[in-house]
């Protein structure tokens, strides 16, 4: 009952986003008020706070529809307010996912697929690992980088209590697309591991023993429908379970669309060293663009996306990301 409710709320919310009417709400302060008094604010190391430039409104009605959502969506009844309100399972994978800077004091809830291998470049430059972000070795995932899960439970409290939290968020379906593009048309392990899997599943007279380097999008989408979303490969699992926005209150979520931008403001608010800088894209990366989501999503049936869009409904209503528009008048433009 109390799902049917939040997604109800949630696509109510969604149109009105949709149409512009939160915008011309007036704003509300980044962080509701029982937080102002956390420590962080308070420090010298932060004398003035977390501020945002005045002259940015995008940033800034983006900011405010976000608090907005989280505080509707979470202050429902039963939803979690703290991580040991989570069921274990649960409370792992965020703890997990929680990396961890004791110099910078900031906490950054990483999310695959949204440039999550540069924030973990930055941090190990921030402790002294690397000598800079533009050291372009093959990533250590795991190696000198430290979680909150490593530590013990009053320690995650204090950090959770005490450091600057973020994290940063994409359009859940275009992440969707870039994980199945890297994963099923680069990564061996992973045709091997879920694509000859789904190929076995969802595609007639595949065989016992698929390659798996040729999973369709629409392949994929089905085997995300059946697929339990805590139990979800990190990299298409939704972000509502990786970072559990209801039970850790975030300080600031960040835009993989404005990506440089908020990266390089969440470095000056935690008084990162002037030289390090969020790591400017390769000039031969292409991400997955809005117009291949758009021609990869009309290809797909429309029952299926009306299957998947409830599993990752929270991840739109509360980051403010549109519904896909998949209308056949639209798909034919």
């Amino acid at each position: 009952m109390l799902m049917f409710a939040v997604i109800v709320a949630s696509s109510g919310l969604l149109l009105m986003i949709e149409r512009g009417i939160l915008a011309e709400m007036k704003p509300l302060p980044l962080h509701p008020s029982n937080r102002e008094g956390a420590a962080w604010r308070g420090t010298a190391r932060r004398p003035g706070g977390l501020t945002l430039d005045a002259g940015d409104s995008d940033l800034q009605v983006r900011q405010d529809i976000r608090n907005r959502t989280l505080r509707a969506v979470c202050g429902q009844p039963g939803m979690p307010r703290d991580p040991w309100d989570l069921p274990v399972g649960q409370r792992r994978t965020l703890l997990r996912h929680i990396l961890v800077s004791d110099r910078y004091h900031f906490l950054y809830c990483y999310v695959p697929k949204v440039a999550c291998s540069n924030w973990k470049r930055v941090l190990k430059v921030l402790a002294g690992v690397l000598d800079s972000v533009d050291v372009r070795l093959k990533m250590d995932h795991r190696n000198d980088l430290v979680f909150l899960a490593d530590l013990r439970p009053e320690e995650i409290r204090y950090r959770l209590q005490h450091y600057f939290k973020f994290l940063f968020v994409r359009d859940p379906l275009e992440r969707l697309l870039s994980a199945y593009r890297n994963k099923f048309g680069e990564i061996r392990e992973y045709q091997q591991r879920y694509g000859a899997e789904i190929v076995r599943r969802y595609r007639a007279g595949a065989g016992p023993s698929p390659a798996g380097d040729d999973v369709t999008f629409p392949e994929f989408l089905r085997y995300l429908v059946d697929e339990d979303p805590e139990r979800m490969n990190e990299h298409w699992m939704p972000v509502y379970h990786l970072c559990q926005p209801c039970a850790v209150r975030y300080d600031f979520v960040g835009s993989y669309e404005r990506l440089e931008a908020d990266a390089n403001q969440v470095l000056e608010w935690v008084q990162a060293p002037p030289h390090v800088r969020f790591p400017a894209r390769q000039a031969w990366y292409r991400p997955a663009s809005q117009e291949s989501l758009h021609y990869h999503l009309c290809s797909a049936p429309r029952s299926l996306l009306q299957d998947l869009l409830p599993k990752y409904i929270l991840d739109f209503s509360l980051f403010a990301y549109p519904l896909p528009n998949v209308t056949r008048e639209a798909c034919h433009q």
